[in-house]
């Protein structure tokens, strides 16, 4: 299996050289390329190899920073995706004494990659002059701008570095994504979305406060706070869970819960099935969640959505799931007994014991 680093291969190193060549004839592409294999290049993880690959274009460019920025602004458009953040990195490690042009050397790129990783330098080195320009824009024509102003101020920015400032004080950043919360793009709504949920992680009530004031008064908003509060309503929140209509789930009972199997190995899969029924018309959130095994010996839960939909009195839905236990890069397996529970409207009704065993 190919890992994220791989995006960086000779064909596309090459290819790199050879538009920076085209935009500038004092581009030393044997030299770029050498730099970029030099030492340790195969044991670089991802975000390694990106710093090694702005490092060597720096070094093999000519001109200096200020010069050699519309080089990199021309190059930028034939490498779209991923790989295409090298360009926007090159702002982020030798831009941030030449502010106004690389502020908007990162919004002329980020829409054919993204600088949502870059801008993170700027925040750190001048925090209010970067905030009042990502406002501007939130308000910005270009889609692919307004998701930098709230892609790259989220608090908690996978991959990006941290801004201390961003998760301690997310009340900053409302009046920049109240400008988005109806905005008609899913690509921003998407944006908008995750950072309303890393904030429920550190200041959940900030979240709902909005939710109640913002929620039924437009479609691209409600869909945006439904989004955002998807950690909540996992962790079984009350008030998130009354604020999207789940409302008590005294009437609603789960019957013939079944696993397939109660001793699995690693590798192997778990099959399952159970009935919810209920008293009274009911919004109904079905879940279901495993208490894994870690190497430490200790538990720890993964909740997984089953169902969002509506019961009607007297009604029963059956459910069957399938959950697989081959080991993966973002989870790994360890024996022991484990734990599967369904919870319905944030309550858990009933669990199962079953064991994990070493792989055949």
């Amino acid at each position: 299996m190919s890992k994220v680093k791989d995006i960086y291969h000779k064909e596309f190193l090459e290819r790199l050289a050879d538009a920076l060549h085209k935009q500038s004839s004092g581009f030393d592409k044997e030299r770029f390329l050498s730099l970029v294999y030099s030492n340790d290049w195969e044991q670089l993880e991802f975000k390694q190899r990106v710093g090694r690959i702005t490092a060597s274009m720096h070094e093999a460019l000519p001109q200096p920073y200020i010069q050699a920025l519309p080089i990199i602004k021309r190059t930028a458009p034939e490498f779209e995706g991923l790989p295409g953040i090298v360009f926007p990195d090159y702002m982020a490690q030798y831009g941030t004494d030449d502010w106004e042009e690389s502020m908007q050397a990162l919004r002329d790129v980020t829409e054919f990659s993204t600088s949502e990783f870059a801008i993170r330098s700027f925040l750190l080195k001048d925090l209010n002059q970067t905030l009042d320009q990502m406002f501007l824009w939130a308000e910005d024509d270009n889609e692919h701008v307004r998701r930098l102003a709230s892609e790259g101020s989220r608090p908690r920015l996978p991959w990006g570095q941290t801004v201390p400032y961003l998760k301690e004080h997310p009340e900053r950043l409302l009046p920049l994504l109240e400008k988005l919360l109806e905005d008609e793009s899913l690509y921003v709504r998407r944006s908008v979305a995750n950072h309303l949920n890393d904030v429920t992680k550190t200041h959940p009530q900030l979240v709902l406060d909005i939710v109640e004031q913002r929620k039924g008064h437009n479609e691209n908003t409600d869909w945006i706070l439904r989004h955002a509060c998807r950690t909540l309503l996992k962790q079984g929140n009350y008030q998130a869970l009354q604020l999207f209509g789940y409302h008590s789930s005294d009437s609603l009972h789960v019957h013939q819960f079944t696993l397939d199997q109660s001793k699995i190995s690693i590798g192997d899969s778990l099959s399952f099935t159970f009935q919810v029924s209920a008293e009274a018309d009911t919004k109904l959130r079905v879940e279901y969640a495993i208490d894994y095994v870690k190497k430490n010996g200790r538990k720890s839960r993964k909740v997984f959505q089953a169902s969002d939909t509506t019961i009607k009195t007297g009604e029963e839905k059956s459910f069957m799931r399938n959950q697989s236990f081959r080991n993966m890069t973002t989870r790994k397996h360890y024996p022991g007994t484990h734990t599967l529970a369904i919870i319905v409207n944030g309550i858990e009704k009933i669990s199962q014991d079953f064991d994990l065993t070493a792989p055949h």
